[in-house]
């Protein structure tokens, strides 16, 4: 598949995958910001993608960071006709400061296929095992 990109800013970096085999795109920030407890901001990285129209980009979150800092991502799809610039959403669900800088590596960018569903109202669903039961119904 191919994915074009044009950078818009010149410090912009290319995404590119860091190990072979990994399904996430590294993506960089062209921006400098410390990021209070609770607080959320969206940071531009520089770049706007071409890719094909039965596909999605995902930005999602690089485990270490959620996992060691609390930095996680919001608002992370990538329509295949978006032409603009892409932006990473971090909020910081610790209760520490923690510092962007420009050129950090941020998120991940997953570019994967899309299934379009045919919608169908109906009066009734079938039954299933679950039937309505939500959240707790497994017991846990």
């Amino acid at each position: 598949m191919q994915v074009k990109i044009k950078k818009l800013h010149a410090d912009a970096v290319l995404p590119y995958y860091d190990h072979p085999g990994d399904a996430g795109l590294a993506l960089y920030t062209i921006e400098s910001k410390v990021l209070a407890p609770g607080e959320r901001y969206s940071f531009d990285i520089g770049i706007a993608l071409e890719f094909p129209a039965d596909h999605v980009a995902l930005i999602m979150d690089r485990s270490g960071l959620a996992h060691k800092r609390g930095i996680t991502t919001l608002a992370g799809v990538g329509d295949s006709g978006y032409r603009g610039s892409y932006h990473v959403v971090l909020i910081n669900l610790s209760d520490e400061p923690y510092a962007v800088n420009k050129g950090d590596k941020i998120a991940q960018l997953l570019i994967t296929p899309v299934e379009h569903a045919n919608i169908e109202e109906v009066a009734e669903l079938t039954d299933s095992s679950r039937g309505t039961g939500g959240f707790g119904s497994t017991g846990r």
